[in-house]
């Protein structure tokens, strides 16, 4: 590593959490290393509609739209439901041609560059618009490391090559988690359940869910004992899981029913029997 690259990211560690700078660097380059071993971007990737190049196209996109939120730039994209997502994601999609692997590669690492610089570049800390709600720059950040993470997964797969999601990376993704999960409710799901849940990641985070009547708040993610807002309490339910399980799950790429039989997620508490329901409560968006 050069002085300045190591000047550049010591910058960016005094703006985002520790590790998150180096995270979304690193992730971005771990994509464009799996782009660049792919002769055939047309080869379908498992579980999606999309092929290994319009995932891509999808990832050098939404970089660009990250970087440009993080410099205060407006960019309306859907309404922060699933279903708009995905039809706006379809949509720009389809009005960007490229497809070549090598270009893509260079696109999702220098827009993850330019997300860095604007938020190094930037004085106002104040809170941005983005298509899941009002964040903070470091919250942003995580949810720019948890596009990544979802999709280069699929990239992976599409390739039969390893997946770049550890305990670490799934950790820093907590921040966008909780702050995402009360928008991506399923109201029918959800609709009269008043319990509390903790979540604990196997070795490390743990953070509080309270529904009342259906409604969630979502503690803060802690190393110790997890919060859940109010009031205090003990939970019914307490859920331990392995972390790239959680974020697999929660994105949306992971059934629980595996996860349960091969003692990746245990359960205990006064109603242990609420686990199983907690997946089916969010919409992956």
């Amino acid at each position: 590593m050069t002085a300045a690259a190591g000047q550049e990211r010591q910058e960016t560690e005094g703006t985002l959490p520790e590790g998150l700078g180096d995270a979304i660097r690193d992730t971005a380059e771990e994509i464009a290393a799996l782009l660049h071993g792919s002769a055939d971007t047309g080869v379908p990737v498992p579980g999606s509609r999309w092929t290994l190049g319009e995932a891509a196209a999808h990832l050098a996109q939404a970089n660009a739209l990250m970087a440009d939120l993080a410099a205060g730039i407006e960019r309306p994209h859907g309404d922060g439901t699933a279903q708009s997502l995905a039809a706006v994601n379809e949509r720009v999609l389809a009005e960007f041609g490229e497809r070549g692997a090598g270009p893509l590669a260079q696109m999702i690492t220098d827009r993850a560059g330019a997300f860095l610089d604007a938020v190094n570049g930037t004085t106002a800390r104040g809170t941005l618009s983005t298509p899941l709600g009002p964040m903070d720059h470091a919250t942003l950040g995580s949810y720019l490391l948890t596009h990544m993470l979802g999709h280069g997964y699929d990239l992976a797969r599409a390739l039969r090559r390893p997946h770049m999601i550890d305990r670490g990376r799934v950790e820093l993704t907590l921040p966008f988690m909780t702050t995402a999960m009360p928008r991506v409710v399923s109201a029918p799901a959800a609709a009269g359940l008043t319990a509390r849940y903790t979540i604990r990641l196997r070795g490390g985070a743990a953070f509080g869910v309270a529904f009342a009547d259906g409604t969630p708040t979502v503690g803060t993610p802690t190393v110790g004992t997890p919060t859940v807002g109010t009031p205090p309490g003990r939970p019914d339910c307490t859920i331990l899981i392995e972390p790239v399980t959680f974020l697999l799950m929660a994105l949306g790429r992971r059934e629980p029913w595996g996860a349960i039989a091969s003692g990746r997620i245990l359960a205990w508490g006064r109603k242990p029997w609420l686990a199983p329901r907690f997946p089916t409560l969010f919409t992956a968006p």
